[in-house]
């Protein structure tokens, strides 16, 4: 069976800390898979308002995500603090890629990459990259 392998970027100039919450344990006692995604949207919110955005309002158009991947390395358990590191990469004429190391004591627990497409939801349709959002978001 092959696996997905990420392909991480060589650096990160975000990180963010997210403290792990009982509700993101599930019945092995870590952190489960739907979690993960979780932990990543948040790392994702915190990314963008740190630089001036949201996913509703980027550069004035919104996002959204068109595809997911994620390696998992370790367990995640309750009480961890996980240090999530973002970069935004890899942009084309209506998005671009953003990649997450989330580590607990300082060792990759998660690997990940979502797919954001920028998007005007009042026209409802893909809308380009604005100039502002590359020049920020590119520069981690």
């Amino acid at each position: 069976m092959s696996r997905i392998k990420l392909q991480m970027p060589q650096q990160f100039l975000y990180s963010t800390v997210i403290a792990i919450r009982i509700s993101d344990i599930n019945y092995g006692n870590h952190v489960g898979n739907d979690a993960v995604l979780s932990l990543i949207h948040e790392a994702r919110v915190q990314f963008l308002a740190a630089h001036g955005f949201s996913e509703l309002q980027c550069g004035g158009v919104g996002l959204i995500m068109s595809d997911a991947g994620i390696e998992f390395k370790k367990e995640i358990f309750y009480g961890d603090v996980v240090t999530a590191h973002v970069a935004a990469v890899d942009f084309s004429s209506v998005g671009f890629d953003l990649y997450y190391k989330l580590e607990t004591n300082g060792k990759a627990a998660v690997l990940a990459k979502t797919g954001m497409i920028c998007y005007d939801y009042e026209k409802k349709k893909i809308a380009q990259v604005p100039e502002v959002v590359r020049e920020k978001l590119g520069t981690n």
